[in-house]
């Protein structure tokens, strides 16, 4: 394998994990909100937090400032497995069609980073599982993250280690189609208009303005995939949503259209610091002479 051809699994899975220790906490609070308010699971049919700071405080407060890194071990494995994969399947996906970035188009872009999102989501679902449960459960959840993968594999079998992976496949469709195009799009076009060279803030710009456009098209499949992942582990064998689709028909009759954007706020402050941390360690990384 060329230079060529190595440099951005290697940068992009670097840089995923610096971006995702960064902005952990407000990914937790994220999946707190997104697990609330359920009309039809008891245990987490209470609403417990007004928002994202009220979350913060409370979760801090109740169970100690360690809980708001609950989960982050098998986060930083997915980052590891799951941004390694999608940068770098997108970047050679781009070579394929275009040899420069100045004949990149939106259309060519849009395609690799759907094809990107789902290969690498896909692959990385069982470490998304764990995290997720960690991060909703809190205090509650017991064990380690390896004794935990046996758990799950044994108690629910392959199927629960991909438990909710169609929604996440998709979710990573929309996040991964959106955010790279936008950002490469972006930043192509404040280079060549000339309004900001190939510099930190052209790069910082670009990657806000992809996390803002991520975040308004994932959240509703994120709610849904949130709840499917961590519904077996609250409600036994019971399954409260059967699909992606189900999910969003399911919470929008229950719990109204706004359901679907619950946690949105966080997930655009997270979405938002996380591409502007993992664009700029990228573009540094890149430019490294080796």
């Amino acid at each position: 394998m060329s230079a060529l051809n190595w440099k951005p699994f290697v940068y992009g899975g670097l840089a995923s994990i610096v971006a995702e220790f960064g902005t952990f906490p407000v990914d937790l609070t994220k999946t707190r909100l997104q697990v609330q308010g359920q009309s039809t699971d008891a245990r987490f049919r209470e609403v417990r937090y007004r928002g994202m700071f009220h979350a913060l405080f409370r979760i801090c407060r109740e169970e100690g400032g360690r809980a708001l890194y609950s989960g982050i071990a098998p986060a930083l494995l997915r980052q590891a497995s799951y941004g390694t994969i999608k940068i770098g399947i997108y970047q050679s996906l781009k070579r394929l069609f275009v040899d420069r970035m100045e004949d990149e188009t939106l259309l060519i872009n849009v395609i690799c980073g759907v094809v990107s999102g789902v290969i690498s989501s896909a692959l990385a679902n069982p470490t998304d599982v764990l995290k997720i449960r960690m991060q909703a459960q809190g205090s509650l959840f017991q064990g380690g993250m390896i004794g935990s993968f046996i758990d799950i594999y044994q108690q629910e079998g392959t199927r629960g280690l991909w438990r909710g992976v169609v929604p996440t496949a998709q979710r990573a469709a929309i996040v991964v189609g959106v955010e790279l195009p936008v950002y490469d799009i972006t930043k192509k076009h404040l280079i060549l208009s000339g309004l900001m060279g190939d510099t930190i803030f052209a790069h910082f710009v670009s990657s806000f303005t992809c996390g803002l456009a991520g975040a308004i098209a994932s959240n509703p499949v994120d709610v849904v995939r949130t709840r499917m992942m961590n519904q077996r582990a609250i409600v036994g064998s019971t399954e409260l949503y059967k699909g992606t689709l189900d999910g969003l028909v399911k919470t929008w009759k229950s719990e109204g259209f706004f359901a679907l954007y619950k946690g949105f706020w966080p997930n655009w402050l997270r979405l938002g610091p996380w591409n502007i941390i993992f664009f700029i360690t990228y573009e540094q990384l890149k430019r490294l002479p080796f």
